[in-house]
């Protein structure tokens, strides 16, 4: 069963709501400006919060994940969802949350879901292809920058693996979020540092996956990048229009390359900019293999690219425009999919 409801949480009527056991499945992000409180304290005051899944320290790299288990849901009535996804298909709180959709469906009596959601703060824009070959159970059948909201996600992801659960969608256009603060104000993970990270992730995500720094244990994750062998002096590196490369060097405080120096350079959108960081970022992976014999890729880079074209480009086997045109073909691809579950009026667009 589904529904999507237009008037808030608190308000309503449903017993499991009610009175039932309620489990509260969040992040920082359930804080309502409007009230000046935290999702849960609502169903803490009714008396029938049961449990708070909560991610680890909302400051500290690497805890940006929810932990549950199975036994903690059969004794609850209700999961109320309300996290802040990021627009990746890849980010980790929404794998959480597909996490706890896939266990909901192989539960006999699973509790209702009921999803408080948010707006995209990556927006409408998509960008890359649908997964190809063997994934993770909980990777959707959705592009790397998908342009959907959490909930229209869920809603997609229940359709595909045929779950027989009850999902009721609590609408966007009711958060605190779109009227009191612009939705990245909470960080919706330890590693997300402002307004512009979300437009960067996409792509920024994948340099995990090598021996070049994203910007991790800085002020900037995502939004620069840089290792010690890397040389920016009379070095330019192919960037797209609208978008500047300053050279730059940082320590990181954590993570690859911890308290070396790192050489290399901070991103910046100029005003009006839609940047496609997918394509930026194997662009320039590309172009680092070719000039740098230090730079590696690690095999698992393959598997969250999850697309065979985009590795064979990497590899060098095919030329860029090839990439262009097979990634362009998915994201209208994508589009008509996604439109079957759209809750908004705006729709899904390309990045042109």
């Amino acid at each position: 069963m589904f529904s999507f409801r237009t008037t808030p949480i608190e308000d309503q009527l449903d017993k499991a709501l009610l009175d039932g056991k309620v489990g509260v499945f969040c992040t920082q992000a359930c804080w309502d400006a409007d009230k000046e409180s935290y999702l849960y304290e609502t169903f803490r005051r009714r008396g029938n919060l049961a449990k708070i899944f909560l991610p680890g320290d909302e400051a500290v790299p690497g805890t940006a994940h929810i932990s549950f288990e199975e036994e903690d849901l059969k004794v609850l009535d209700a999961v109320v969802v309300e996290v802040q996804d990021a627009g990746s298909r890849y980010f980790p709180i929404t794998i959480d949350v597909l996490r706890l959709i896939s266990v909901l469906a192989g539960m006999e009596n699973a509790p209702a879901l009921y999803i408080v959601d948010h707006p995209n703060p990556a927006g409408r824009e998509v960008e890359g292809t649908l997964p190809a070959g063997e994934t993770d159970v909980w990777t959707p059948a959705a592009v790397h920058r998908h342009g959907l909201t959490l909930g229209e996600l869920a809603q997609m992801y229940i359709s595909e693996i045929g779950a027989q659960i009850s999902l009721h969608v609590i609408s966007a256009e009711l958060a605190a979020t779109a009227r009191t603060l612009m939705p990245w104000m909470i960080p919706p993970a330890s590693d997300f540092a402002g307004v512009f990270t979300p437009y960067f992730y996409c792509g920024g995500k994948l340099w995990t996956d090598t021996n070049i720094n994203p910007g991790l244990g800085t002020v900037r994750p995502y939004e620069m990048i840089g290792a010690p062998f890397i040389k920016t002096e009379g070095n330019p590196i192919p960037m797209p229009e609208g978008v500047l490369a300053r050279p730059c060097s940082f320590i990181p405080l954590t993570g690859l390359y911890e308290g070396e120096r790192c050489y290399g350079w901070q991103f910046i959108l100029t005003p009006g900019t839609r940047y496609h960081s997918l394509l930026h970022t194997i662009q320039l992976m590309r172009w680092f293999s070719e000039r740098y014999s230090q730079f590696h890729i690690q095999e698992s880079l393959y598997g969250r690219l999850a697309d065979p074209v985009m590795a064979e480009y990497l590899r060098g086997g095919i030329t860029f425009d090839i990439v262009e045109e097979h990634v362009k073909s998915e994201e209208q691809k994508w589009i008509r999919k996604a439109k079957r579950f759209l809750l908004y009026d705006d729709q899904p667009i390309r990045i042109k």
